[in-house]
């Protein structure tokens, strides 16, 4: 994903533990950025070398922000990744310098196929995008609405309130096409009926 603002300047402001999380992410990205290049895969050498954590991301793992007034890229990964492994670190950092390649500001043809050289050079698994339990860690939000099905148990984790948390009676299983039932409402919910 690639977000064409103009972004505060990068600091390193942590201390401790914080800082060595910040050493680790800076190293394992220049780690991504030699493996591309060692591929020839054309990216962007106005690259920030630091990594930004964004602690309040909660639907992507990473970003990747161009400055438009200097040219420069800025990475970013969600604080979810802080415990992941070096190789899941890697797998995402390297998903967002792709997009600093010319026309990999999305995930089209040209994206997939450097994404696809980097995969088989590497192991990775780079995809568009990922879930929490592909790349091992812990999901940070719960859902605010959890629909069930009255047949199987299935459960249905959603974080907006959506036409199928309204209207759950509408739609069925899609693994035994029983019926839906809202089974959690959320905090909106709740307050929505106190007000009825």
């Amino acid at each position: 994903m690639i977000d064409t603002v103009p972004f505060p300047e990068q600091t390193h402001a942590a201390s401790g533990a914080g800082r060595e999380r910040y050493a680790r992410l800076d190293a394992l990205l220049q780690q991504v950025i030699a493996q591309a290049r060692a591929l020839n895969i054309p990216i962007s050498d106005r690259i920030q070398p630091h990594v930004r954590i964004n602690r309040r991301a909660t639907g992507r793992f990473g970003a990747c922000f161009a400055n438009k007034r200097d040219g420069t890229f800025l990475i970013e990964i969600s604080d979810m990744l802080l415990s992941a492994s070096d190789k899941v670190c890697r797998q995402t950092l390297a998903h967002e310098i792709l997009h600093t390649c010319y026309g990999c500001q999305n995930h089209k043809k040209r994206w997939h196929h450097y994404a696809e050289l980097m995969n088989r050079a590497y192991g990775y698994a780079i995809r568009r995008a990922d879930s929490p339990e592909r790349l091992g860690v812990e999901r940070k939000t719960v859902a605010r609405y959890v629909v069930r099905c009255t047949r199987c148990g299935a459960e249905i984790p959603r974080e907006r309130r959506s036409r199928l948390i309204l209207h759950p009676e509408e739609y069925r299983c899609a693994k035994c096409g029983g019926r839906l039932i809202l089974e959690q409402p959320g905090e909106e919910e709740c307050r929505d009926k106190r007000a009825i």
